[in-house]
């Protein structure tokens, strides 16, 4: 084996000193292995108009700035997770204005209780997708241009790529060419003769893998856009029994986006059959839910067909572009209220709210219609109710397990005017004790007693009683509908393998020359070429070149592969 020697190279024709002829040729080689746009300084003097434009497209659409872009999204997202947020929760934001009056204007104006709805929010979003289009584009229409074309031609001096061999071979140049075109082609490079050489190129996925990249945040923008502006998200608590329409009038609190319309809900209804739920009797979990399910029945459309289904945390219903989840749970017990001659003036499951994780519950129970007391004067009950699902002696104060194994239910009735037609809203589980009277018991002492499953309370001179029939068990429901969740996982996963193959295939090119030497024997010289430094282009020289050199009997001892002119060793 010998490595090949040249003289020195004399100056073109054109005048152009040797070394910078050798630093285009090498240029030349090394060019188009990216896509990525060139930063261009624009000649300031004479900018104009059109220049200034053309300049601030570039800076837009340069990598820099996509990258701030992204940064600043980033950062705009945090006042929107840590301030309260007008379109998620009015009432925490209402809270916040009065707890910080001086804050509060200045959030206003900002538009921080609004952030992804916000003007500024909404500039950066654009810009960011501007940027990535006009990053995408150009790119995109070059890497076509690359891809019809075909890999450029050896350099002169190919001692001077990162990885290079020789030997010297009594085979035709000719032949020793075949045999490297076919071999390229057969370890899937795009190669082809060009004058005295094989010009080779492979690693085409990793451009691929950047456009895609590119193109899959595009299509998660659009798609977060698009599920923001035609979301819709409500809430329903459902008693076993009841059932719900997806209409805006059936839901406990409903948001949607800001181009969303009625006539964009899902048709669909459904009842509570059964909820079931088991915990854990012993051990540290002692409580813990086992079986959390909601046994359903539903219909799409006003004539569909009933079916059944059984829901559970995280196993939503789907229907359409509509998901029905399971998210809380609790006990309605029901009660019955009589009046003074008996009659029955309220009897109903009245759902109550969970106050720790044993579902300690509390609630109110209002008649607003129909009671008359034992002088036949009209009045309003309101029965403060406290519900442990599992009482045991000595702890009345709360349950000491969250299922129904020993349930008992305290009330405490009062009776008036509750306030309810003053015009001011009222929250179904609070009572307002402004304008009511305690009953009393035989004792003076304010009215109040523990039922279990069948039990009565008598209220006081023949004003009535209140039963407590039993208990039922309640659900609550978040129907959801937001369009574009498919596209976003897709562009989620496309990023993924579009970045990963941008940063781990390596786009490299390989060039075989074959001519012969001044004593008649030929010599091949092959070289290879990286966008980036990288061990693989000189491991897969070397094994390119081994079996090449295998392929020709007549080569002179087996070649190795030596570093280029002025390379670390």
């Amino acid at each position: 084996m010998s490595k090949t020697t040249t003289d020195a190279t004399p100056e073109r024709a054109d005048g152009t000193p040797p070394e910078r002829a050798d630093d285009a040729d090498l240029g030349a080689a090394g060019s188009q292995l990216s896509t990525a746009p060139r930063e261009e300084l624009p000649n300031l003097p004479s900018l104009g108009v059109i220049g200034w434009a053309r300049w601030f497209w570039r800076q837009l659409t340069s990598m820099r700035v996509a990258l701030l872009l992204l940064l600043l999204v980033s950062l705009g997202a945090i006042p929107g997770s840590l301030i309260p947020q007008s379109g998620t929760d009015a009432t925490k934001v209402a809270d916040f204005r009065k707890a910080h009056t001086l804050l509060s204007p200045v959030y206003d104006k900002l538009g921080l209780f609004h952030v992804y709805s916000s003007v500024w929010f909404a500039a950066i979003y654009i810009l960011l997708f501007v940027s990535l289009i006009g990053c995408i584009v150009p790119r995109t229409w070059q890497f076509v241009g690359q891809l019809r074309g075909r890999p450029p031609g050896a350099p002169r001096r190919l001692t001077r790529l990162p990885a290079y061999t020789t030997w010297r071979t009594e085979t035709e140049p000719e032949q020793v060419r075949e045999v490297a075109l076919a071999l390229l082609k057969k370890r899937r490079f795009r190669a082809h003769l060009a004058g005295d050489a094989v010009a080779a190129e492979k690693g085409y996925l990793r451009e691929i893998g950047n456009l895609a990249f590119h193109i899959a945040l595009i299509v998660m923008l659009i798609a977060f856009a698009w599920g923001q502006l035609f979301k819709s998200e409500g809430n329903k608590l459902i008693v076993e029994g009841d059932g719900f329409s997806n209409t805006t009038t059936q839901y406990d609190d409903f948001k949607s986006g800001n181009l969303f319309t009625t006539d964009d809900l899902v048709p669909f209804s459904f009842t509570l059959d059964k909820f079931t739920g088991t915990y854990e009797t012993n051990g540290p979990n002692r409580g813990t839910p086992r079986t959390y399910q909601a046994a359903l029945t539903y219909s799409q459309g006003a004539y569909g067909k009933e079916q059944k289904r059984t829901v559970k945390v995280n196993e939503p219903l789907s229907i359409g572009d509509a998901k029905v989840y399971l998210t809380a749970h609790g006990y309605a017990p029901v009660i019955t209220v009589r009046d003074g001659k008996g009659k029955v003036v309220y009897s109903d499951a009245v759902p109550l709210l969970p106050l720790d994780s044993n579902v300690t519950s509390t609630g109110v129970v209002k008649v607003l219609d129909g009671y008359k007391n034992a002088k036949g004067v009209s009045e309003q009950l309101g029965i403060s109710a406290f519900f442990l699902p599992t009482y045991t002696k000595g702890s009345e104060t709360a349950s000491t397990f969250p299922a129904l194994d020993n349930p008992v239910l305290n009330l405490t009735p009062y009776h008036g005017d509750l306030g309810v037609d003053s015009g001011i809203p009222q929250s179904v589980y609070q009572l307002d004790k402004s304008h009511v009277k305690e009953y009393k018991d035989a004792k003076g002492a304010q009215l109040r007693d523990n039922l279990k499953p069948g039990q009565t309370m008598k209220l006081p001179d023949g004003a009535g009683s209140i039963t407590y029939e039993g208990t039922k068990e309640w659900a609550n429901f978040q129907v959801v509908q937001q369009p574009g969740t498919d596209w976003a996982l897709a562009g989620a996963l496309t990023a993924i393998f579009g970045l990963a193959a941008s940063l781990f295939i390596q786009r490299r090119r390989v060039w075989v020359r074959a001519v012969a030497g001044p004593d008649g024997v030929t010599v091949v010289e092959m070289a290879g070429l990286g966008r980036s430094e990288s061990a693989k282009v000189p491991e897969e020289l070397g094994d390119l070149a081994g079996i090449l050199y295998d392929q020709d009997e007549k080569t002179t001892p087996e070649p190795e592969v030596v570093p280029a002119e002025g390379a670390e060793k």
